[in-house]
């Protein structure tokens, strides 16, 4: 709850239900109180009309709707008295219960019905025609309706939703309660999805102890956690104790005791990787030694009854009128002779023909080839290059919501992909876990082509993969270096070579595409982008603000993302009469914004805009505009190009402004023009990596604007944050 808001309480009846979302238990409904009937929305999960509630929240004016009370915490009565309690059961509230059964029920046991449904079910076999069966059945459906309500009233006293109480509950059922009251840390698992500051903050209000094993083992698992976030697999003993003892401060021997206790348990790995003392969570060591053994099998195995290659490849040449260059060549002679490959290769190198060239290999060798990508807009831009269809590897695979809300694919070693050649694109974009899944998805005997450019920033999840098996030697790679004619054309190209190895291009040469605009402040450098974004660009140039894509180092200070996204959000959708908006968190979200999906949902439902066609999953890294806020239903409407979404205001967290990106956000993207912002940052993104990336998302033209000293520093500093991985050590131990 909002601590710096005044709340109210009103009380009342549940008199209808105008809407009910039972996935997040978001509701609109009718409440009958002393002072009227009057409308409530929150989250309200389970609710049947009869009810009694004490809602805590605060009034809020809409201007279509009318006065609305928004509810942050419902409290809720069991129905008093035999009307109440008829009313209750009369609709619908209980399984197997309906209107004529409730009023015989009510008959026989009157005021204490209630009672007899949840503590002495049997005894319903006295009405007529409920069977001792549905009798019990009864009060099951009671007890846990009862049950959620005791757990959302009793976690709402520590500040915690209750989505959350609605995803223990579907975890533990009638135990959650004595559940999470024994051990408040169970709450931080995934599938339920509390933070460790939340659960420990109520464990430390029931009286555990600071240094109770729970509580530790739960600070070490959140880090560990936390620092998937920054892209390792594993942290060095060392640092992992430290980093705990400075979150939860028990001294170093208890933390050390709890690490001991969780690896007995099977829930952290300790074993010596490249030299580390690595501690790992189970899972992503059981990845790095998956991806390690399926890897190296496959490049002990190469491909058979190719009986002349190069013959084969020349023809693929003279079919397409194409002379390929050396390394072109050999990158498709490769593929045919390998059943894993890499190929790599900046801008302008050629890649992409190569590809092409590989993708015909296939067809004359008659195998059936599947196209991915990591992200949809890696995905769309793939099959445009190629002009055949290629998927995300989550949409590839399967993905799906299981059991507990956890992510599985449908296609795994037990169901493999129908396809005898797998290529993909932008591989310096998977993490480790991705990789293990379309590994263990692939057909004995398969084929894999993992495309990308090395010098491009690592994924954003764990693991540093592509790097890894580029650097052990242990898979087959082409690299290509040479320039092709046609690119040596575009500044783009030239330049983002050059600062690749470490040059600082000569800004005052003119170019077609490439420019440099000085600015002596960050103040000066956001005016500027914000002038070419509505001014300079549409109208000299002819180009829509929906194909410029403003990209920024950082996501703080004046010229970072937050503060570039709230002025061209002011200037290319200012408010206007009848243009609706939802203020979420730090962000003002309004009907025309362009907004970016910041992370995988594979469950929610997506439809063309005809109709015609449905379907679940909208992917990290898609971009569209918001159509619609409807504020009655509380949802916001998104038009992914050909696609639309439907967002609960819950789900808002799911969606960022995208009038301007930090570069990893950009990661696998091409746009028309890129403005890069060059004016500050923290040292640990004025890299190379990151100029390099944001250079080469611009297909036409590209305009940094800012200080020459920030631009110098990040062409020289050739730093890369580290990351904690032993894929590259587990490739190696096996040559």
């Amino acid at each position: 709850m909002d601590e710096g808001r005044q709340y109210i309480q009103i009380e009342g009846t549940v008199v209808s239900l105008i809407y009910q979302n039972p996935e997040n238990g978001y509701a609109v409904l009718r409440l009958d109180t002393p002072d009227g009937v009057v409308t409530a929305v929150g989250c309200m999960p389970g609710l049947n009309p009869g009810e009694a509630l004490i809602l805590t929240g605060a009034w809020a004016t809409h201007h279509s709707y009318g006065e609305q009370f928004k509810a942050e915490f419902a409290e809720r009565r069991m129905p008093t008295g035999r009307d109440a309690i008829y009313s209750y059961l009369a609709s619908g509230a209980i399984k197997n219960v309906g209107p004529a059964k409730a009023r015989d029920i009510v008959d026989k046991f009157g005021d204490k019905a209630l009672e007899i449904i949840e503590n002495e079910p049997e005894k319903l076999a006295q009405v007529r025609g409920i069977t001792e069966k549905r009798a019990r059945e009864v009060g099951v459906a009671f007890r846990r309706q009862v049950g959620l309500r005791r757990l959302m009233e009793f976690l709402a006293q520590y500040g915690l939703k209750p989505l959350v109480a609605m995803k223990l509950f579907k975890l533990y059922g009638d135990e959650a309660l004595p559940a999470v009251k024994d051990n408040p840390y169970l709450m931080t698992v995934d599938e339920i999805g509390a933070d460790f500051f939340e659960a420990d903050a109520m464990a430390l209000a029931l009286g555990f102890e600071s240094d109770c094993a729970e509580r530790v083992e739960s600070a070490v698992l959140f880090e560990l956690g936390h620092n998937l976030d920054n892209g390792h697999t594993f942290l060095p003993y060392d640092k992992l104790v430290a980093a705990t003892n400075q979150l939860i401060d028990v001294g170093y021997q208890t933390v050390a005791d709890a690490l001991e206790a969780l690896c007995e348990s099977g829930f952290v790995v300790r074993e010596t990787v490249a030299g580390q003392d690595a501690c790992y969570l189970a899972l992503f060591r059981e990845a790095e030694q998956f991806v390690a053994g399926r890897l190296m099998d496959m490049a002990a195995d190469p491909a058979r009854g190719e009986a002349d290659v190069k013959k084969l490849v020349s023809s693929i040449e003279r079919e397409y009128g194409i002379t390929y260059a050396e390394s072109q060549f050999k990158a498709v002679e490769l593929a045919a002779e390998s059943r894993v490959m890499v190929l790599t290769g900046g801008p302008g190198t050629g890649k992409t023909t190569c590809v092409r060239g590989i993708i015909a290999l296939f067809d004359k060798l008659g195998l059936k080839t599947a196209l991915c990508a990591p992200t949809g807009r890696a995905a769309k831009r793939m099959s445009e290059l190629t002009g055949r269809e290629s998927a995300t590897i989550h949409r590839l695979l399967g993905a799906a919501i299981g059991e507990g809300d956890t992510l599985v694919f449908e296609r795994d070693e037990t169901n493999p992909l129908n396809a005898d050649a797998v290529i993909m694109d932008e591989t310096s974009m998977a993490d480790l876990l991705l990789m293990r899944s379309l590994l263990a998805a692939m057909r004995p005997g398969a084929r894999l082509v993992l495309v990308g450019d090395a010098d491009q920033l690592p994924s954003v999840g764990p693991g540093n993969v592509f790097a890894d098996i580029i650097r052990s030697g242990a898979v087959p790679a082409v690299v290509l270096t040479e320039i092709f004619r046609q690119a040596t054309e575009s500044g783009i190209v030239k330049n983002a070579h050059l600062i690749n190895k470490g040059v600082l291009p000569e800004l005052s040469v003119k170019s077609s595409d490439f420019f440099f605009l000085r600015r002596a402040t960050p103040d000066k450098a956001l005016e500027t982008i914000v002038e070419l974004c509505t001014e300079r660009l549409p109208k000299n140039m002819g180009i829509d603000p929906a194909q410029i894509q403003v990209l920024s180092p950082t996501r703080k200070n004046v010229a970072g993302t937050e503060n570039l996204n709230a002025r061209l959000q002011t200037a290319l959708n200012a408010p206007a009469a009848g243009k609706k908006e939802k203020t979420f968190g730090e962000y003002i979200f309004r009907e025309g914004d362009k907004v970016m999906q910041i992370r995988n949902n594979y469950d929610i439902i997506w439809r063309n805009p005809d109709g015609l066609e449905s379907g679940a999953g909208v992917f990290n890294g898609d971009i569209g505009y918001i159509k619609e806020i409807d504020l009655v239903h509380e949802t916001v409407t998104v038009d992914y190009e050909d696609k639309l979404v439907t967002y609960l205001f819950e789900q808002l967290a799911e969606l960022e402004p995208a009038w301007a990106l930090t570069v990893h956000k950009s990661q696998g993207s091409e746009y028309r023009a890129v403005i890069l912002a060059a004016s500050q940052g923290a040292p640990q993104l004025l890299v190379r990596s990151v100029l390099y990336t944001a250079i080469t998302r611009a297909r036409e033209l590209l305009i940094i604007v800012g200080d020459q000293g920030v631009l110098a520093t990040m062409v020289h500093n050739d730093k890369r944050q580290r990351r904690y991985s032993g894929l590259r050590a587990r490739l190696a131990e096996r040559l």
